[in-house]
């Protein structure tokens, strides 16, 4: 090749990199919503109340079916993974179990994945379940029907049984079933992090409008939440809170109507208790990011996977080569 061919080739290549990474600074630093002002007094509150919660009374009070409360005790685990997952999908439990759910390590720090659901509506079902569960000890099931209109409720209890059971889990993944994580990449990404408190990471939605569609199964009455536009959150698919975060989100919930879908839920209890979203590129949504491998180890997470999908990425990514420019 020609001299003017190889610097256009070079230039090429670093295109591409500073818009890769340049667009994800961009997004993560500079269209960062600013920082909550604590003088609010119900805010105060709110943190203060979170910093003296008291466990005890809530082990007293379980509304666990199945509770795998022994699995956390009082380990230290760095990143707990709480996986979203309706009761009849044992199969795809399964999977995630034989791929990125079974890294239990990330750079020496522990890492354990558990999965949250509501109650069958079949007794064979519960039975399965049950069977599944002592087998693994991997499964927290709430008292409630799991269904559309209770997966605000599941997040509740996740909240719930994560400040209960597993308070010395330093940092909690909150994602779906159909979702891959690269555990090593998210790891990695929170260990640099210099700020220790007040960490909500996500793929942040601005300006979301409530549904006001009495016949959407999104529904949200004006009388339950009758501002024009949600605050900030972060995309339900996959996000980030540090122990913090989660014990004042727990206490927030008290003043926060659980009609609203989950995502949002916490989102308006990370406000009321003076959180701000940090947005990040890196969490897809609810986008499916066609594969490659590379970009697959720099992601944290990419949505509506299919089961095949999961074994190969999988396969490939954990391969332990390395990326080159």
């Amino acid at each position: 090749l020609r001299t003017h061919q190889w610097c256009f080739l070079l230039f090429n290549v670093l295109l591409f990199h500073v818009l890769l990474f340049g667009a994800d600074l961009l997004e993560e630093y500079f269209l960062r919503s600013l920082p909550l002002s604590y003088t609010d007094a119900k805010t105060l509150e709110i943190r203060e109340r979170a910093s003296k919660l008291d466990m005890d009374p809530l082990k007293a009070n379980l509304s666990y079916t199945v509770s795998s409360a022994a699995t956390c005790s009082d380990r230290e685990v760095f990143l707990l993974i709480l996986v979203c997952s309706s009761p009849e999908n044992r199969t795809r439990r399964n999977v995630i179990r034989q791929t990125w759910g079974n890294v239990t390590d990330a750079r020496g720090y522990a890492v354990l994945t558990l999965f949250a659901l509501g109650k069958p509506a079949l007794v064979t079902t519960q039975l399965e379940i049950n069977e599944e569960s002592q087998k693994h000890r991997d499964i927290v099931e709430g008292s409630f029907v799991d269904s559309p209109e209770t997966q605000t409720q599941k997040m509740l209890m996740s909240v719930e049984w994560t400040v209960t059971f597993c308070p010395h889990a330093r940092y909690i993944l909150k994602t779906d079933e159909d979702v891959f994580v690269s555990i090593p990449s998210l790891a990695g990404y929170l260990l640099s992090l210099t700020q220790l408190e007040d960490i909500y990471i996500g793929r942040v939605i601005h300006q979301g409008v409530p549904d006001r569609d009495p016949e959407s199964p999104g529904f949200v009455p004006i009388h339950q939440y009758s501002d024009e536009f949600y605050p900030d959150y972060c995309d339900g698919s996959a996000f980030v809170m540090s122990q913090d975060v989660a014990r004042k989100v727990y206490v927030a919930t008290k003043e926060v109507p659980i009609s609203v879908p989950p995502d949002i839920f916490v989102g308006i209890c990370a406000k009321k208790a003076g959180i701000t979203p940090i947005h990040s590129s890196r969490f897809s949504g609810e986008k499916h990011i066609s594969y490659n491998r590379c970009c697959y180890k720099f992601i944290f997470t990419s949505s509506n996977m299919k089961e095949d999908e999961l074994f190969e990425d999988w396969k490939e990514t954990s391969d332990g080569k390395d990326c080159s420019l």
